[in-house]
């Protein structure tokens, strides 16, 4: 399926995809409801639509814009595929032009950003029906509100961090491949004995330089309870007892058990690396860098699980959705609803149709997305089960935890470069000092958060 990045600009495919042009349609319904003959035609520009080098991907989108333009004959969805979606500084141009294209894709990161200038349409008329019908997740809708409460987006899909360990591992070292650890405890203790079992394994892997340290930080502080920022993203709040204890669990695992190696100052492709070669027993990551693991580093797919958080208290979440343009019509809100509740908020539909994707020999089966509550959710877990390519079972428990989603912190990037320092200190001196180092971070953070 295809996972979308915010577009960079509209100069690529300004060919509308095959249909009439049509009218409004009532927000929520489904891509079968068609359209009445005589309601006024609109057309609305989509911007991300894959690009050509991602042929499946597009294959799909064009299935998708073309059933629901036959079911809605009087909505013409004019698809933008300029790439690469991702650059910043191109997202960051289009918003200052008001070039944004009517439904236009946001990572959650960009959304504040996006308000603060304006520059995206008032949904919050048309959300509380939505959020009720399709049973979204408030906590992924609160991404795409402003401090009063408004809504300015929809969610399309998400991510959280979990605990991906190896079961060959678990089961040489006599643990339970079912029973994962749930504690930072058990995680140590767990980490110990794979070390301990012998054949080189490594226990317990962590990142600790190109920011990664810093922002794996933040997610075991979030998975304890902590906050990196204070809630009016003024002040630091490092410097608290979750996290000092993520320091000294990573301190003790790695000089104490040295269930951790003796080699440090890892990257995610360093770790992933040791998980595809099986010498890695856990590691913090979403669901993602599974398929990665295997088919870029050799690993074996039945003997990778995921499990939620440890402590459960939190869990770093990331994601993207859509947003209109501050200039749409009610008539253009309306029909690039409808488009959405097809593309991404049904299960078994556009993006999350999980039989095309087994028919187009995609990986089906991992956790996420999961922007649903109730019979929703339930409906996309069972679709996916029943068009499973991966062993579903293997994360079970990560798919049934519910742990709750906390954002990134705001300048994100910088803060995760101050806290890598910290990290890297601990996994490569013994003698660190964890109270200056978590204080002396603090401190910088809330001199960043000032600017």
């Amino acid at each position: 399926m295809f996972a979308g990045v915010a577009c960079s600009d509209d100069s690529g495919d300004d060919k509308a995809d095959a249909g009439s042009p049509t009218g409004p349609a009532a927000p929520g319904a489904n891509a079968s409801g068609g359209g009445a003959s005589g309601a006024k035609k609109v057309s609305i520009t989509v911007n991300c639509k894959p690009p050509r080098t991602a042929e499946v991907d597009r294959k799909q989108w064009e299935e998708d814009v073309d059933t629901f333009q036959k079911a809605n004959p009087n909505i013409k969805i004019e698809s933008k595929d300029s790439f690469p979606c991702s650059d910043p500084t191109t997202f960051e141009a289009k918003l200052s032009g008001n070039q944004m294209e009517d439904l236009f894709y946001v990572n959650y990161t960009n959304v504040q950003t996006v308000l603060a200038r304006g520059g995206a349409a008032d949904l919050s008329s048309y959300m509380t029906k939505i959020v009720a019908d399709k049973e979204l997740r408030p906590d992924l809708v609160k991404y795409f509100q402003d401090p009063s409460g408004k809504t300015f987006g929809v969610p399309r899909t998400n991510y959280s961090m979990g605990l991906v360990y190896n079961r060959a591992l678990f089961t040489k070292a006599g643990l339970d491949p079912n029973k994962p650890p749930a504690t930072w405890d058990e995680v140590r203790a767990a980490a110990k004995k794979i070390t301990d079992s012998g054949g080189g394994a490594v226990g317990y892997a962590d990142y600790s330089a190109s920011n990664q340290g810093g922002w794996h930080f933040t997610a075991e502080l979030y998975s304890r309870g902590g906050t990196a920022v204070s809630p009016d993203g003024k002040t630091g709040t490092v410097d608290s007892p979750q996290g000092k204890a993520v320091l000294q669990t990573l301190h003790d695992m790695r000089w104490t058990d040295n269930s951790m190696g003796s080699k440090q100052l890892l990257t995610i492709n360093d770790v992933q690396q040791m998980m595809g070669s099986g010498r890695l027993g856990m590691y913090l990551a979403a669901p993602d860098n599974i398929p990665t693991i295997v088919n870029e580093f050799g690993g074996k797919m039945a003997d990778l699980s995921l499990a939620p958080m440890p402590e459960g208290k939190g869990t770093l979440a990331g994601g993207d959705g859509y947003m209109f343009n501050k200039n749409c019509t009610p008539e253009q809100i309306e029909a690039g609803l409808k488009w959405l509740d097809f593309l991404a908020l049904t299960p078994g539909k556009g993006l999350n149709d999980w039989a095309r994707g087994k028919k187009d020999k995609e990986p089906v089966g991992l956790p996420e997305p999961a922007i649903w509550t109730g019979a929703a959710a339930k409906s996309n877990t069972d679709l996916k089960a029943q068009n499973a390519t991966l062993p579903v079972e293997n994360y079970q428990t990560f798919t049934v935890a519910t742990v709750p989603a906390v954002a990134e912190p705001p300048q994100g990037q910088q803060i995760y470069s101050v806290l890598d320092g910290v990290v890297s200190s601990v996994l490569t001196k013994k003698d660190a000092d964890i109270d200056k180092l978590i204080g002396d971070a603090n401190s910088k953070i809330t001199q960043l958060l000032s600017k």
